[in-house]
C-alpha cells in the first residue's frame, strides 16, 4: 500500500516537473522572441520618422528650387495666391505665436492651478475622482473645439468687445489653452508628487504654511517637470490645426491685434491641401516649407523642454 502511494507520489512529482519544463520552454521562447518585436517597433518608428523627414527636406528644397531663399525669411508679405505671388513666411510665424501665446495665458495659470490643488490640497478620493474628469478635455476631438470657439465662445466675446470680428485670433487661443490645460496640469502634478513628502514634512516642522511649502518647497523642488510642461504646451500650441483654421480666418499679417483674423501656419496647410493649389505648383510645395518651419518649431520645443528636464532635474 504504502509503495503504490510511494510510486504515486513520485508519479505526480515527475509529472510536476515536465510541465514546469514545458512551461518553462514556452516562457523562454517568449522570453527571445519578444526583444526581437520591440526591436522591430523601435526600427519601424525610427525609419517612419526618417521617411517624414526626408520628404519635407526633398519638397522643401523643390520649393526654394522657384523662390528664393532670402524672400522667403526676409520677407513680411504672404500672398500665394495673387498674380506675383509673395512668399514671406514671417505672417504666418507671427499668427503662430500670436495665438499660441493667447493659449499659454490661459494654460499656464488654470494648469498650474489645478496641478497645485491635487497635488498639495485634494484629498486622495479627489484626485482620483477630479484628474480623470480633467483630462477628459484631452479625448476631445479638435474639430469640436474649432466649432465650439466660432459658435459659441467667439458670440460671447464679440458681446463684450465690440469690435471683435467674426474670424480671430483670441477665440481659439482661449480654446487652445482650455485644451493644453489637461497637458500642463497632468504633467506637473506628476512633477510635484514626485517630490518626496520628507521635504514637506522638514518645511513643515520649521513652521511653514501649506501655501509656503508648495511654493518655496515643492514648485522650486519639482520645477524641471514643471517646465518641461509648459514647453511641450507651447509645442502642442505651435502644432495646433483645427480650432485655427475654423476659427481663426485666413488672413496672414503682421500685427498683434487679437481682435482681427489671423493665419497660421498649420491653417495655410489646410486651406492649400483643401484643394485651392493644383499639384507641382509653387504654392503646392510652400506647404512643405511651411511644414518643415513649423517642424524646426516644434523639434526646438521638444530640445529645450529635454534640455530644461535634465538641467533642473532634482535626484532624490
Amino acid at each position: 500500500m504504502c509503495s503504490k502511494m510511494e510510486d504515486r507520489s513520485k508519479l505526480s512529482i515527475s509529472e510536476r516537473i515536465e510541465q514546469k519544463t514545458k512551461g518553462s520552454g514556452s516562457s523562454s521562447f517568449m522570453e527571445k522572441l519578444m526583444p526581437a518585436v520591440f526591436l522591430l517597433c523601435a526600427i519601424i518608428s525610427i525609419l517612419t520618422t526618417l521617411g517624414i523627414v526626408f520628404t519635407l527636406l526633398f519638397e522643401t528644397v523643390t520649393f526654394f528650387r522657384g523662390v528664393p531663399f532670402a524672400d522667403f525669411f526676409a520677407s513680411t508679405e504672404w500672398y500665394p495666391f495673387f498674380s506675383e505671388p509673395q512668399y514671406g513666411i514671417w505672417p504666418l510665424v507671427n499668427g503662430t505665436l500670436l495665438v499660441a501665446g493667447i493659449a499659454m495665458m490661459v494654460a499656464i495659470p488654470f494648469g498650474l492651478g489645478a496641478a497645485i490643488y491635487l497635488s498639495e490640497y485634494a484629498s486622495e478620493k479627489v484626485r482620483k475622482t477630479v484628474k480623470p474628469i480633467l483630462e477628459v478635455l484631452a479625448g476631445i476631438p479638435t474639430i469640436v473645439y474649432g466649432f465650439f470657439a466660432l459658435t459659441f465662445v467667439t458670440p460671447i466675446l464679440r458681446s463684450i468687445i465690440p469690435g471683435l470680428d467674426v474670424f480671430n485670433a483670441l477665440s481659439p487661443g482661449i480654446i487652445i489653452g482650455v485644451m493644453i490645460i489637461p497637458m500642463i496640469a497632468s504633467l506637473s502634478e506628476d512633477a510635484m508628487s514626485s517630490v518626496p513628502n520628507s521635504i514637506r514634512e522638514g518645511a513643515f516642522a520649521l513652521g511653514a504654511t501649506r501655501m509656503e511649502v508648495t511654493v518655496k518647497v515643492v514648485l522650486p523642488a519639482a520645477l524641471s517637470g514643471v517646465i518641461a510642461s509648459f514647453v511641450l504646451g507651447i509645442s502642442r500650441a505651435i502644432g495646433e490645426t483645427m480650432i485655427v483654421s475654423v476659427a481663426g480666418g485666413a488672413s496672414p499679417g503682421m500685427g498683434i491685434d487679437p481682435t482681427g483674423a489671423v493665419q497660421t501656419m498649420t491653417a495655410y496647410i489646410v486651406q492649400v491641401v483643401k484643394g485651392d493649389a493644383g499639384f507641382g505648383t509653387p504654392i503646392y510645395y510652400s506647404i512643405y516649407a511651411v511644414g518643415m518651419t513649423l517642424f524646426v518649431f516644434t523639434l526646438a520645443m521638444n530640445l529645450l523642454a529635454h534640455y530644461i528636464s535634465r538641467r533642473f532635474r532634482e535626484d532624490y
